[in-house]
């Protein structure tokens, strides 16, 4: 177990580094297409774009990986029965959009030209939520190597649709070169499901049985999937409301739309996707750490559950902190080289040290997860994201501008984090 945890961790560190070079090339070539004004628009698209991701996977991965991992269950069994809940959600979904798109970006988020992409997102759902699943059964088994694959070829992909595509569709207008974005999607996490169908044993038969109504593994996929999925959905609901708050409350206080979109670009398009770099390292030990931890933890391991937690911390802060003291002394080197600008560099030195904590926010949440007590990663998640609504409304109603959303950002960051850690701490000294 120890052997494939470090052998799982090392592979989803080397396809994470791929994978966030080529997010990278992405974000570059979206950033010159589109512009700043076109990053700024699809900036607030994305709160939307995440929460519902959330809400239409219901976090049936995190439910498949920790099953699958106890290896005491007919695993095609549990893969088969989140296909028609996914499905059922996100037809649901889909009709919403359709007639609440005018909506939500007229009178919430206050730039009509996003209707078009709010509405593509149910479209891509289904694609998204699917893929999601199949990976959760190959993390469940360890094998992580279909992961890498299906994610390297679906950022190729993205990349490749992207470069021509947008550029055709910008004629039209920046509107559709946002919805072709989103569209994208599409093609890339069909690719995605297709190599991870190629992975499947070369034996591998579907029976009856393995499509038939479990009771027991039905409401076990619940038990975890409804706290995973109201912690994630409280997340992006706050990350939902951000751009409505910011909008009411800087326009309120004197800013003008175009500062708004363009300052709320510089962060979303800049500033995070820099300082949040290294996360690619530290989602990787999540992922790995989860399958790892369940069985531990459920067959009774309480020490080797300590060690691999204590290991995700440190192997988290072993790439964190180097990267934070470049991003907190030479910020401008690495924006200028990935994104040829200087936009945001005070923003940077002030995330940079608050996101240290942010690196090992994910392996911690993780662990909590794959310990069975998600209800505390949920509760965590919904103090942290009020928190951070009242600060944000504060800060924006202050005159500081941007300002309000680095601070209500960062204090987040802080209270989630060390939330997260003192539930742990308390759960493993009662083992």
């Amino acid at each position: 177990m120890k052997n494939k945890f470090i052998k799982s961790t090392f592979i989803l560190i080397v396809g994470g580094f791929i994978t966030k070079i080529i997010g990278m090339l992405i974000k570059i070539v979206m950033t010159r297409l589109i512009g700043t004004e076109g990053i700024g628009i699809y900036s607030l698209v994305t709160p939307t774009f995440m929460l519902l991701i959330s809400l239409a996977s219901l976090g049936l991965p995190v439910s498949v990986s920790k099953l699958v991992a106890e290896d005491n269950r007919n695993n095609k069994n549990l893969v088969f029965l989140c296909f028609p809940i996914t499905i059922f959600i996100n037809v649901i979904i889909m009709v919403l959009l359709l007639f609440f798109s005018g909506f939500i970006s007229n009178n919430l988020l206050h730039e009509p030209r996003i209707k078009l992409a709010i509405t593509c997102i149910g479209f891509v759902l289904p694609f998204i939520s699917i893929s999601s699943i199949l990976r959760g059964y190959f993390f469940g088994k360890q094998k992580m190597i279909p992961h890498v694959v299906s994610n390297v070829t679906e950022d190729l992909i993205r990349l490749i649709i992207i470069a021509v595509g947008v550029p055709i569709f910008l004629k039209k207008g920046i509107q559709y070169g946002c919805a072709f974005i989103v569209l994208s999607n599409i093609v890339s996490e069909l690719s995605s499901i297709f190599v991870l169908f190629f992975f499947l044993p070369k034996n591998f038969k579907i029976e009856r049985k393995d499509l038939s109504f479990n009771r027991r593994n039905f409401f076990d996929i619940l038990d975890i999937s409804l706290p995973t999925t109201g912690s994630r959905l409280i997340g992006n609901i706050g990350y939902f409301f951000e751009p409505i708050i910011m909008t009411y409350f800087l326009l309120r206080s004197g800013y003008s739309n175009s500062f708004i979109i363009t300052e709320y670009g510089v962060i979303n398009g800049y500033v995070m996707p820099l300082v949040l770099l290294p996360s690619f390292f530290t989602l990787a030990i999540s992922q790995a750490i989860i399958p790892v931890i369940s069985y531990n933890f459920s067959h009774g391991d309480y020490r080797g559950t300590k060690l691999k937690i204590k290991q995700g911390i440190f192997f988290s802060l072993l790439i964190g902190i180097p990267c934070t003291f470049i991003f907190l002394f030479i910020p401008y080197i690495p924006l200028k080289f990935i994104y040829n600008t200087n936009l945001g560099i005070n923003y940077i030195r002030i995330m940079s040290i608050v996101c240290l904590l942010h690196y090992i926010q994910s392996p911690i949440s993780s662990s909590l997860q794959a310990m069975g007590k998600a209800n505390d990663s949920m509760k965590g998640t919904f103090f942290g994201m009020l928190l951070r609504s009242i600060t944000l409304i504060i800060g924006c109603s202050i005159h500081i501008g941007m300002w309000g959303l680095v601070i209500a950002t960062s204090i987040n960051i802080i209270f989630v984090t060390c939330y997260d850690y003192s539930k742990v701490k308390k759960y493993l000294k009662r083992s």
